[in-house]
């Protein structure tokens, strides 16, 4: 049992600006049994909800493109494509997987198919994010999408063939981890991939 095994002794806030940055003092009880003292810093930031809007007569998925600060910061030129998502706010998982869709793409949905609930990375955020794929109608759009610009949001909205969605990923033209994990839910559960000629 982890109650048995960990005691958070200590929370200290050593930054609240955007989430809390959080030193956490702890205490491990090791297999051999020993008590060992630990401490790391982790950012407690909110769960969220994920879609990927597919259509599977036209064989396409919708993806959205923006900047993302830490991507940059390690690497990349920060603009990543991804699945639409948004941060719980209290919502239900799937109402806010639908409201995101909306803001953000444009497209207006009307069932969602849950595929996993993960932590994003638990070494260090708390954050927990729950996965959908939706099929979208391009007739029932709710607006241009595009997110909204008084929270900083400046979304492009990218409507792609999934097989070149796919192919993505193996060149590393994807690599945001909600999004390629509903790609590959999407090849192997819902639309397959076909096979080049």
């Amino acid at each position: 049992m982890a109650e048995q095994r960990i005691r958070i002794v200590g929370e200290n806030i050593l930054a609240d600006d955007y989430y809390p940055l959080k030193k956490i003092s702890y205490e491990q009880r090791r297999q051999d049994g020993s008590w060992q003292a630990q401490q790391r810093e982790v950012y407690d930031s909110a769960s969220g909800a994920a879609v990927m809007l597919y259509n599977r007569e036209r064989r396409t998925v919708i993806l959205t493109r923006q900047f993302r600060i830490g991507a940059r910061l390690n690497g990349s030129d920060g603009f990543l494509l991804e699945a639409t998502a948004g941060v719980l706010d209290d919502a239900p998982p799937a109402e806010r997987a639908k409201l995101e869709a909306c803001e953000e793409t444009g497209y207006q949905i009307e069932r969602l198919d849950p595929v996993m609930t993960l932590f994003v990375s638990p070494g260090s955020i708390t954050e927990r994010i729950h996965l959908f794929v939706a099929e979208y109608d391009p007739a029932k759009r709710c607006g241009p999408g595009g997110g909204k610009p008084e929270e900083g949001e400046d979304i492009e909205v990218l409507e792609m063939d999934f097989d070149d969605a796919l192919a993505l990923i193996d060149t590393g033209g994807i690599d945001d981890a909600k999004t390629v994990l509903l790609l590959l839910h999407l090849e192997r559960r819902v639309l397959g991939r076909h096979e080049a000629s």
